[in-house]
Parts: structure tokens; C-alpha cells; sequence
């Protein structure tokens, strides 16, 4: 097998160095509602062939999505639970709350590996993306505890449904937080999944529990709505009440984004770009 090193430190003295003049917001983990489905069943197509750190190639939006005062028209979708505006990102070890040097929003970032099981999916229907890991395996090639989650992006401009946002990060079963090149052992420990958004310039938004030990187990089954304003996301309170699975109670603001380990360890190819199915 090959194999990926652990090596956190380097990484985390890039983050600091970064985050001097950063604004980072924390959010309760009651903004989460209890659910038990994705938002949507239709998945569409495959983004990435099975892969270790892969990306799709760059996927047109087909509408415009601000974040933090810039607008994007595309993005890349990466295997390791997250999306990137500007460049792909193949970093597998999330490090902190201020955000990697892309523009970023990561639903779950962590080391997926889609080689054992799982798919990586997405479909675009013009006015939202949404992009879907589907029972996706950990680092290395390990089968035995999987997660599913997705991601739910809307245009600018989206008449939205009462009680939702602009975007929707939604959580089915949550097995493991950790890849075995980020210092886990059996799905846990190391450095665990990293829950948020963040502009690249050292901003961001984090879950309280975003890295926790047990942040599979906070997130499991639920649901999160939130809305950009300036750069932050407000968690939407329905007005009325919703299906059971769409119910929403949050408050405040909600992101984060775990910074990632930019550069590869020793020993680790980087690995090719996937092309994004057709």
C-alpha cells in the first residue's frame, strides 16, 4: 500500500501565519436540526472517477454564488469533503478554523478515499448544485465505516423556500472522522473532519465541534441551512413548521472551514486530477 505521513506542524505554522488579521466566527452546535435525509435523492452524475485526494476538472455553475464579496460562476469538487473556488485542492488533513489559501466551503472536510466504496456525485440544474458523498470509505482504502453527507449550493437571487438558505450542508449516518495519513486509526483520533466555509484569506466560519473527536456523532443525521451576507452565514429558523427531516430550529451564523495541509508529505504521490463525468 502506499502510504501518506502525518505531519501536522508544518502545516499549522502556514495557518497561523495566514490568520493574523482573521476573522473567524464560532457557532453552537444546536444550529443543527435532527434529520435523516439528503436534501435531494437525485444525485445526477459522477464528479470524480474512485480516487485517493482527487478533484473534478473545473464544473461551470451555469449562475453566480458570492462569497465573502467575490462572485464565482465555477468551482472544482474535491474528494476530501469539501469544494474549492480557483484551483482544485488535494490537501487531505484538515488544521484549523481560518481556511486554506482557496476560497472553500467543506460540508466534511476529511480524508475520503472512494477507492474501497462510495461515489462522489453532483448535478447542476442551473440555479443550485448539489454534490453528494455517498458512503465514502476513509483513507487507506478502508470500507468498514462509511459517511454520507451533501452539499446544497443556490445561486444569487434564489427564491428560497421558506425555512431553507443558500446553503444546505445535510448529514445521512456519519461513521468515522479520520484517515489513517491524518493520525487516525480505525476512522478516529488524529485530526479529525473539519465543518465550514472560509475565504482563502484566513476568514471563516466554524461549528464549535468542527475537529472534535466525536464530530461524526454531532453531525449524524442532521441538517444545517445558512445564508451569506457579507461574507457570514445565517442560519435560517423556519417560520412554520416543516417535514420532519427538513425541520430547522438554528441561531446565528454558521461555517468554518478546516485549513488543510497544502503540500504533500513525503512519500505521498499527488494525485492526478480526475476528469468530471460528462
Amino acid at each position: 500500500m502506499i502510504h501518506k505521513h502525518f505531519a501536522i506542524a508544518a502545516a499549522t505554522t502556514i495557518m497561523l501565519s495566514a490568520a493574523a488579521h482573521a476573522t473567524v466566527t464560532t457557532l453552537p452546535d444546536s444550529a443543527l436540526t435532527p434529520s435523516t435525509s439528503y436534501y435531494t435523492d437525485n444525485l445526477g452524475s459522477l464528479a470524480m472517477t474512485p480516487n485517493d485526494d482527487g478533484s473534478s476538472s473545473l464544473i461551470n455553475l451555469g449562475f453566480n454564488f458570492t462569497l465573502y464579496g467575490t462572485t464565482y460562476n465555477s468551482l472544482y469538487i474535491n474528494n476530501n469533503g469539501n469544494v474549492t473556488f480557483l484551483n482544485a485542492l488535494g490537501a487531505y488533513t484538515p488544521t484549523g478554523p481560518t481556511g486554506v489559501n482557496v476560497p472553500i466551503i467543506s460540508p466534511y472536510f476529511a480524508d475520503v478515499d472512494t477507492r474501497g466504496t462510495g461515489t462522489v456525485s453532483y448535478r447542476d440544474d442551473g440555479s443550485a448544485l448539489y454534490v453528494t458523498w455517498d458512503q465514502v470509505g476513509y483513507y487507506g482504502v478502508h470500507t468498514d465505516k462509511l459517511d454520507s453527507f451533501q452539499l446544497v449550493l443556490r445561486a444569487d437571487g434564489s427564491v428560497i423556500p421558506a425555512g431553507q438558505g443558500q446553503i444546505g450542508f445535510f448529514y445521512k449516518q456519519m461513521g468515522w472522522t479520520t484517515g489513517d495519513a491524518s493520525g487516525g486509526s480505525g476512522g478516529f483520533g488524529g485530526a479529525p473532519a473539519a465543518v465550514g466555509f472560509g475565504n482563502g484569506a484566513g476568514d471563516a466560519q466554524v461549528l464549535f465541534s468542527s475537529q472534535a473527536s466525536n464530530i461524526n456523532q454531532i453531525v449524524n443525521n442532521s441538517h444545517i441551512w445558512f445564508n451569506i451576507s457579507n461574507g457570514g452565514g445565517v442560519v435560517v429558523v423556519p417560520s412554520v413548521p416543516e417535514p420532519e427531516t427538513w425541520a430547522l430550529m438554528g441561531m446565528g451564523v454558521v461555517g468554518l472551514i478546516g485549513a488543510a495541509a497544502r503540500r504533500r508529505r513525503a512519500g505521498k504521490p499527488a494525485a492526478p486530477d480526475q476528469l468530471a463525468a460528462a
